[in-house]
């Protein structure tokens, strides 16, 4: 790219040629020059970024997001972190006491939260507990168990409020490398109508899938299963029906469809950090999240590699080193499996 300077040294010598001189700088004619090469570069800039548009490999936002559209490809939303929240009571209520849902919970870092249900407490019960999802999606609402603990709107007799297992399933919406590589595997792995990738694009056409692997002759020849995984892990029995349904009618003749949940597979995952002079306690937060976030349903039929954990911890900011405890090696990938989050241990290096 040329810098304005340049432009307009080549366009007063352009002058000079035609007319015969050179225009002293600082006059009338110089500083139309000028302008006309501010306005040139601006527009090989224009010619530049349209250029980068043209292509998926360069594209970006909204014009990556059409790329995808041809291809038959949506950008996965951000989803909300799904959990439970449970209700204490200081004393046994004599008859039912209910928490309507819609309440309103929220972490120390002002994350909120919501219940999708009522909770019932009843007769000589001191808790309840209702389903609940974060207010908005993304991956801060992915937080460990007991995080949530304030109430933001007493309902009458509750005293206090708890997750008792971590919030997860929360992600951010799919950024422009993740859905840049996708079109681009669109492209290695064309859709026929008949293949793995067809059956897998078609699954993920449908809302609330975050993933899809197909397996040809899972069952003998003439049979296709196609596993599917929500954001959150494990899919709904309606969003399997759902996919089963449309593939059922656009399948291939004489050819037996099944839309399965995978298997799920535990990993537990223990690490250390060396946080420096920094504050352990707020890394070590922020090191939950990014986990909880990682092990979403968007690693059906992925590997779980130890280099791509590790890049992930050193990227986060106050972490100076790490040591990976466990998994001790990487757990392979298979398009029937599901890898889920088990025991999670973050300790500080050396203490």
């Amino acid at each position: 790219m040329k810098t304005v300077e340049e432009i307009y040294e080549t366009l007063k010598a352009g002058m000079a040629q035609r007319a015969g001189f050179v225009p002293e700088d600082g006059c009338d004619l110089a500083v139309r020059l000028w302008a006309a090469a501010a306005q040139i570069q601006a527009l090989e800039i224009q010619a530049d970024w349209v250029l980068d548009q043209s292509f998926p490999q360069t594209a970006e936002g909204i014009y990556l997001d059409r790329h995808a559209d041809m291809r038959g490809l949506t950008r996965l939303p951000a989803s909300k972190a799904v959990g439970v929240l449970r209700f204490y009571v200081e004393s046994a209520p004599a008859g039912e006491l209910r928490v309507p849902a819609g309440t309103v919970c929220m972490s120390a870092d002002g994350t909120r939260f919501q219940t999708t249900e009522e909770a019932v407490l009843t007769p000589e019960v001191l808790y309840a507990d209702a389903p609940a999802e974060a207010l908005e999606g993304g991956a801060q609402g992915n937080v460990v168990a007991g995080a949530v603990n304030i109430l933001t709107a007493c309902p009458v007799a509750v005293t206090g409020c708890s997750n008792p297992a971590a919030f997860s399933g929360g992600s951010d919406a799919e950024d422009d490398e993740a859905l840049r590589e996708r079109i681009l595997a669109s492209y290695r792995r064309l859709p026929n109508g008949a293949n793995a990738a067809w059956y897998e694009t078609t699954a993920m056409s449908h809302t609330g899938v975050a993933a899809a692997k197909a397996v040809g002759r899972a069952r003998g020849i003439g049979t296709v299963d196609v596993y599917i995984a929500a954001e959150s892990g494990a899919p709904e029995e309606e969003l399997i029906a759902e996919v089963q349904a449309d593939l059922a009618v656009k399948r291939e003749i004489a050819v037996d469809v099944q839309v399965k949940a995978p298997t799920e597979k535990t990993v537990d995952v223990a690490v250390e950090l060396d946080v420096g002079d920094g504050d352990f306690d707020s890394v070590k937060t922020e090191t939950e999240q990014m986990l909880l976030g990682f092990f979403s349903g968007r690693l059906l039929g992925m590997p779980v590699r130890l280099a791509e954990l590790g890049d992930k911890l050193y990227h986060l900011e106050g972490v100076e080193n790490y040591r990976i405890i466990s998994p001790a090696e990487d757990v392979d990938g298979d398009a029937t499996v599901l890898p889920v989050l088990g025991e999670m241990t973050v300790t500080q290096m050396g203490a």
